[in-house]
C-alpha cells in the first residue's frame, strides 16, 4: 500500500510505524499530538512549510 497525501498523520502512524522517524527528520514532532488524528499529511506539510513531494517520497521509501 502506498502512502497518500490525504492520509491523516494518525492513520500513517498506525499503519506504517516505520514512517515515524521520517516525520521526525522533517521536523514534525506532532506524531502524538491530538490534532494529528485529523490533520492530513498535505495539511501538515503546508502548516510546517515543507515540500509535500519530498515528504511523500521519503515516507514511501521508508515503508517499502
Amino acid at each position: 500500500m502506498k502512502i497518500a497525501k490525504e492520509m491523516t498523520i494518525g492513520e500513517l502512524v498506525r499503519q506504517f510505524p516505520d514512517a515515524i522517524p521520517v516525520l521526525f527528520s522533517f521536523g514534525m514532532g506532532c506524531v502524538g499530538c491530538p490534532s494529528s488524528q485529523a490533520e492530513t499529511l498535505e495539511e501538515a506539510a503546508m502548516v510546517h512549510g515543507m515540500d509535500l513531494s519530498q515528504l511523500m517520497t521519503a515516507l514511501n521509501e521508508a515503508v517499502q
